[in-house]
């Protein structure tokens, strides 16, 4: 606690503001707890850069955190680029404080003699990763905290490839982030180097995004889309883009289309939770719509809703939206014929369904660590290959390489594609995911989260995670346990043989058992969140879609086993 007081009161010096000093004398005096909790560490680089609680303390989000992280990747730069006029774009979303905290970065970029583009207003996270390469800029920031709570803000850091920072380059700007004083910031701007940008890039971004998600599908006029941009920046792109592909018929959730980081009309801006669509699917219940899509503040994830068997409308989770939209893809380029150079790719907490298709198609099948960041290297790492489409199971997809992130303007275009023309053939999306569930296997998975928050928090998430690790089940549901893979130690051990194999991939705080039916079982930290994940993937063979109902229930009865198992 002394070193922490110590921490506190370094921020009493001049360089910080009065009202800063002002609440810091007050938390020392009166709330220890609380002066802990916000400097007891620093806000770290995550799976989707650095986020937190918007506030005064090394562990917040506030001028003085994102302008030392401003001033560490400045230095970066210039000592990167040596003969260059470095250039950067920034955008920011709809929460608290988003715009200002945009204005501060900006303007210490600028302080730093480096040229910046900053849009005019709230902007799409996968706007800002097309904006990166369409300027030719070296670097891009995004102010966004997903859809973490109101009291929540970020910041995410892309590179030249429009693809959020990875190893080494994201340790050697924590370095020197890590290197510099809160003194070292310079905050005062050159205002010569700020250029406010808007619609020129938004037409770029509008057009690329019906290119690449308009697959001139039939039965446009006849299909009924409702969309809630849940408070966030999706309401400022995908009307616009789905207009453009054709889809007139489209009911807007007005409650929830006013940007506002408060998020009035829910619990949680998630699209993953099916109450943050709850007000959307009355709406498409009452009109008779045939999907809801719903997309989280700063738009790079969706949530769909479509219409079951039994004709109501039923929340998707990611990995299914995920496996149909591939399998949408890989038809269209099985049409013009494979080149052979094709990818597909997804996440080693997603579903096992996506590397069945890849086999099927004969395309290659990538896996990467939890974060889209490891999808957008895999395309700079393999320049020769064309990547055609890959997702997470947390209702992220990515449409080509156009975009380097997870981009739910194009994602929800290619749904609404695959859903009209489902519907125009006299079928339907769910329907159309049965049927893939009989080419390629049944595979279900659950996920499970539970928070834990703060320092003890943090303890307890740390504790679940060496007790899962070091008291490994022998069997799940009856079925003997098969592998283990820990990427802590990136080694794959089969406890039956003793055979061991290396894992190919960064070291990451995940360990996954599977057992001899293929059930697996995961569990991870968050790397934006105080929570922990477990992440439960079961199969079955389903010989025909008649079946589908039996088949999906035994499932389900498998995995709520499981999780009685577990004790989750």
């Amino acid at each position: 606690m002394d070193s922490i007081t110590a921490t506190a009161q370094s921020w009493l010096i001049d360089f910080f503001d009065e009202k800063t000093k002002k609440e810091i004398r007050h938390l020392i005096e009166n709330d220890p707890e609380e002066l802990k909790d916000r400097f007891y560490k620093n806000l770290e680089f995550g799976t989707g850069g650095m986020r937190g609680v918007m506030g005064v303390g090394t562990n917040r989000i506030n001028k003085y955190t994102l302008g030392k992280s401003t001033q560490g990747l400045s230095n970066y730069l210039k000592r990167t680029y040596t003969d260059s006029d470095i250039r950067v774009v920034i955008a920011y979303d709809c929460r608290y404080n988003s715009d200002t905290l945009a204005r501060t970065v900006a303007e210490v970029f600028s302080a730093n003699g480096i040229r910046v583009y900053l849009f005019s207003e709230l902007r799409t996270t996968p706007e800002l990763s097309f904006a990166v390469r369409h300027l030719s800029c070296h670097a891009g920031i995004v102010l966004t905290a997903s859809h973490n709570p109101p009291e929540y803000n970020g910041y995410k850091v892309y590179w030249a490839d429009g693809g959020q920072i990875v190893p080494p380059q994201d340790g050697e700007i924590i370095a020197e982030i890590d290197s510099l004083s809160f003194e070292d910031i310079r905050f005062g701007p050159n205002d010569d180097l700020i250029h406010m940008i808007d619609k020129d890039v938004d037409e770029a971004f509008f057009e690329a995004s019906v290119s690449n998600g308009d697959f001139h599908a039939k039965g446009k006029d006849d299909f009924k889309i409702v969309f809630t941009s849940l408070h966030g920046t999706s309401i400022t792109a995908i009307p616009e883009v789905l207009k453009r592909a054709g889809y007139h018929n489209v009911t807007i959730i007005e409650e929830q289309a006013k940007p506002d980081g408060g998020f009035p009309t829910v619990k949680s801006p998630n699209p993953e939770e099916p109450e943050a669509l709850a007000m959307a699917i009355t709406k498409a219940e009452e009109i008779g719509a045939d999907m809801v899509v719903g997309t989280d503040p700063d738009s790079d994830r969706l949530g769909i809703a479509v219409r079951n068997l039994e004709g109501k409308m039923e929340l998707l989770n990611g990995n299914q939206t995920m496996v149909l939209m591939t399998k949408f893809l890989l038809d269209r380029y099985k049409e013009k014929g494979f080149k052979g150079n094709e990818f597909i790719a997804t996440t080693i907490v997603s579903t096992p369904m996506m590397e069945q298709m890849a086999k099927a198609y004969g395309v290659e099948f990538k896996t990467a660590l939890t974060g889209f960041k490891w999808i957008g290297k895999m395309i700079k790492d393999f320049p020769a290959s064309k990547f055609i489409g890959g997702g997470e199971e947390s209702f992220g997809y990515m449409v080509g390489d156009f975009v380097r992130d997870k981009d739910a303007v194009t994602s929800t275009l290619l749904a609404c594609e695959i859903a009209a023309n489902a519907k125009a053939n006299g079928s339907s999306f769910y329907e159309d995911l049965i049927d893939c569930y009989v080419q390629f296997g049944f595979y279900k998975e659950k996920l499970i989260s539970l928070t834990k928050k703060g320092i003890s928090g943090a303890e307890e998430i740390k504790q679940m995670l060496k007790d899962f690790k070091e008291n490994p089940v022998a069997s799940v549901q009856g079925s003997k346990l098969l592998w283990v893979e820990d990427y802590n130690t990136s080694t794959a051990k089969n406890v039956q043989t003793g055979e061991e194999r290396t894992i190919h991939l960064p070291k990451s705080n995940v360990l996954i058992y599977e057992t001899e039916d293929g059930t697996r079982i995961a569990a991870r930290p968050s790397g934006t969140e105080p929570k922990v994940k477990f992440y439960i993937s079961t199969n079955a063979k389903l010989d025909k879609a008649e079946d589908y109902k039996s088949v999906n229930s035994q499932l389900e009865t498998k995995i709520e086993g499981i999780l009685s198992e577990l004790n989750l």
